[in-house]
């Protein structure tokens, strides 16, 4: 069975979360860090995919993509591609209309779609997470930002397919932080509800839910949102102070060079830490551009300046969400506060400037997504018994649904979802129908969503209608929902016929002895279900046959980068023997080892050593193939240090075993010393 597990899916960096019998642990990456770079470098020979990519992001910068978050799922016309570009040194391209990178891999230029990338990053999240538990992993939650359209959560969805898992929920980062928050408190009231305020300031984005939650239920009131708010915007802001800083005195463009600029970037990340718990901290970069070693210093006033601007707008998602919910500030019980972005000092004061009472941190800011995340996958495994806790999200627009007309009185639009309803939610409509028919889903007000979002969300082919004979029309049941993804469908269909039903009659009056009442029925017209009907699904997701490619590439993207790294390793392997085995040639052998068999292998190691040099690209097969030429030769010198290593161990136990021995006779002879003498019946001593 699958072992559930739960993925923040970060901007800068990700978070993974499993689910055990005893609790949910967050695993850690290959280099024990809980948390893993979100990036994919891509190089001659193979992927770099987390932490290997960061290692070398600086030396590979304009073939490793980032910020993959951000594109993931839009078309590259949309306008949030154009305000991303800035933030990418990789090079974005239009792909069939949707917004890709290109990249120079295995020695040509490639490019990859963003939802591809997606799921070269979640393939590598899910390989740590089986190398970590050595267990199963086919089920995920993945969390998303509450302003994802439905074109993101359909990518997020289709890369979790791509890299063979299966997305069981894609929720809302702060919704899951509050399932976390609900199951793990363990004073909530049973009756009424409290209201709590959450509040994620990650590296890219600002979130604000407001919700009910009470023992085993949470109900999310509102969202509100500004996607160009987190912490990159005050790393940039701190990075672009000190690159005027750097221009001006020493008359260079900084941002002219993307390396250099990534490196005053990098830097900035760090002061803007340190800053969070002093008020001065020193800036230094050593050989930025020009081989300048550039450094500099900065306050905790000075920072606030820089991100003044943003600061400025901290209230507005506050506002927003609390509009939407229908409370005002002083509703809310708590405020719960979540994100690294969080840790500025001048950040956490506006926040509670806003909302008028201090702020509480109870969540672990940076895994009580990925830990909510694992525990709603929990909820859906058939193996693992949970804590029952029941939770539901908001709709954040109008979702309307719409039909051909097929009768002269046919209503053809329908607002299904209202701006603020809850779902997950199912509705029952009921359509006369001539034969079959399409639906369609759209967001109502378009002029009310963000820039780039696309008003119309789905269309539904319904097949398979057909009147009864003699009659024009059938009445059609459509079930719409808004489902635990946050996914407007049409689940199923079905027509309904009238049938006669005999009812028993109810009884009026004070009920009679069971012996003495003979039961009354009449004859009723019901509505029964009579055929299913087949919907055909066309929106954002990706179509069955190029899913399918894009699974079998990873597939052999993945196949091929294991391959590199066993070949590498192979490598590694044969370059430590040689290195190992010359110096105990010189130590540990040497009393093993004769002159001119030192000098052969002296020289063999040697020869295999330039050997290495010229056989870079050799297959795994003839690495082998060397590692064990040599090791066939040097053990027979590691067999005599061996055996003398045994001889003098079986010596040192002999001597160990006659000691003891000894001891023991002593120990015999002692006793019977100490023993009083006994005599006989005459009374003379017993020398038998």
């Amino acid at each position: 069975m699958s072992t559930p597990f739960g993925i923040d899916f970060g901007n800068h960096n990700s978070v993974v979360a499993v689910a055990k019998n005893r609790g949910i642990d967050v695993v850690v990456n290959e280099v024990s860090n809980r948390s893993t770079p979100t990036l994919v470098g891509f190089g001659i020979k193979n992927r770099f995919i987390g932490e290997s990519g960061k290692s070398q992001q600086t030396s590979n910068i304009k073939n490793t993509v980032d910020n993959i978050k951000r594109i993931v799922g839009l078309d590259f016309a949309h306008p949030d591609v154009e305000a991303e570009k800035p933030f990418f040194t990789s090079q974005l391209v239009d792909i069939d209309g949707k917004v890709g990178a290109k990249v120079r891999f295995l020695g040509q230029q490639e490019q990859f779609t963003s939802t591809q990338l997606a799921a070269m990053y979640f393939n590598k999240l899910k390989s740590t997470v089986v190398k970590e538990t050595k267990a199963t992993i086919t089920d995920v939650v993945i969390s998303v930002p509450v302003w994802y359209s439905q074109a993101q959560r359909h990518a997020v969805a289709d890369a979790a397919k791509i890299a063979n898992l299966n997305p069981v929920r894609i929720v809302n980062d702060l919704t899951a932080a509050a399932v976390g928050y609900g199951v793990l408190k363990t004073d909530l009231p049973e009756d009424k509800p409290l209201t709590i305020a959450f509040v994620d300031i990650g590296h890219s984005s600002y979130e604000v839910s407001i919700a009910n939650l009470k023992k085993g239920e949470l109900k999310v009131l509102g969202s509100a949102f500004d996607k160009n708010f987190g912490g990159r915007d005050f790393d940039y802001a701190i990075a672009n102070h000190f690159a005027d800083e750097l221009d001006a005195k020493y008359k260079v463009d900084v941002r002219s060079n993307p390396k250099s600029f990534s490196r005053i970037l990098t830097s900035a990340e760090k002061i803007k830490k340190v800053l969070s718990a002093n008020t001065q901290a020193p800036f230094n970069v050593e050989s930025v551009i020009n081989d300048i070693d550039f450094s500099s210093s900065m306050t905790r006033e000075a920072l606030e300046e820089s991100v003044a601007p943003l600061l400025a707008r901290a209230h507005l998602p506050i506002e927003a969400a609390l509009k939407q919910a229908g409370l005002t500030k002083e509703d809310i019980d708590f405020v719960e506060v979540i994100g690294g972005g969080s840790r500025v000092p001048s950040l956490k004061d506006t926040i509670t400037e806003a909302f008028g009472k201090p702020l509480s941190f109870h969540l672990n800011q940076d895994e009580s997504i990925a830990r909510g995340a694992a525990f709603i996958c929990a909820m859906h495994s058939p193996t693992l018994r949970v804590r029952q806790f029941k939770f539901t999200d908001v709709t954040p627009y109008s979702v309307s649904y719409s039909w051909d007309k097929q009768t002269e009185d046919d209503e053809t639009e329908l607002e299904v979802f209202p701006a603020g309803s809850s779902y997950p939610s199912t509705k029952l409509v009921s359509l006369e129908r001539t034969g079959d028919f399409k639906i369609s889903s759209k967001y109502t007000n378009p002029a009310e969503l963000p820039a780039g979002t696309n008003a119309a969300i789905a269309s539904y082919e319904v097949k398979g209608v057909s009147p009864a004979e003699g009659q024009s029309t059938v009445t059609v049941k459509a079930k719409l929902r808004a489902n635990e993804s946050g996914f407007f469908t049409v689940e199923s269909a079905y027509t309904v016929e009238e049938v006669e039903e005999e009812q028993e009659v109810p009884y009026e009056g004070e009920a009679p002895k069971p012996e003495d009442y003979e039961p009354q029925y009449k004859t009723v017209k019901v509505l029964r279900p009579k055929d299913v009907l087949t919907v055909v699904v066309s929106d954002e997701s990706l179509p069955t046959a190029e899913l399918n490619t894009y699974l079998e590439k990873e597939g052999q993207l993945t196949s091929s980068d294991e391959l590199v790294f066993k070949i590498q390793n192979k490598r590694n392997e044969i370059e430590e023997y040689i290195y190992d085995f010359r110096a105990k040639l010189d130590d540990l052998y040497s009393k093993f080892v004769s002159d001119s068999e030192k000098e052969d292998l002296m020289e063999l190691l040697s020869k295999a050593e330039l050997w290495l040099e010229d056989h870079e690209d050799a297959s795994l097969g003839v690495f082998t193939a060397k590692y064990e030429e040599l090791a066939s030769k040097g053990n027979l010198i590691k067999g005599r240090y061996l055996q003398a290593e045994n001889e003098k161990k079986e010596a040192v136990r002999a001597k160990k075993e006659a000691e003891e021995y000894k001891k023991f006779s002593q120990k015999l002879k002692d006793q019977q010393a100490e023993k009083p003498e006994q005599k006989d019946a005459e009374g003379d001593l017993d020398l038998d």
